[in-house]
């Protein structure tokens, strides 16, 4: 995990919620898949990212982000994503993200939405 680079998995009753906090790059993706391989193997149906607001995503990270939707996909997990800030949400969307993966302005709204 790189420095300052926080990923932990909690239950909101039937989510798994993957908190993300720190850079999410091509170098420090493995923590996050690890997570998110993590909550699969426990059976999670349900999964929600959520980004710190402080939290930095350049295209490498963005790569590691749409391995885990298309593996979600075949999975036929629902995953849902928070804490984006508007200038990745933004990015997100440009890249089709927002297809596969809705973006909520709040964990509530997210959890809500599953």
């Amino acid at each position: 995990m790189a420095k300052g680079q926080e990923i932990s998995i909690r239950q909101k009753g039937d989510v798994s919620v993957i908190d993300m906090k720190g850079d999410v790059t091509a170098l420090t993706g493995q923590p996050v898949e690890d997570a998110y391989h993590h909550a699969t193997a426990a059976g999670a149906k349900k999964i929600l990212l959520a980004f710190a607001s402080d939290c930095y995503i350049n295209s490498g990270g963005i790569a590691v982000l749409i391995g885990i939707l298309s593996e979600s996909r075949k999975k036929e997990q629902a995953v849902r994503m928070t804490g984006l800030s508007a200038h990745f949400q933004k990015i997100f969307a440009m890249v089709g993200l927002t297809k596969y993966a809705q973006i909520h302005l709040s964990e509530e709204a997210a959890l809500a939405d599953f």
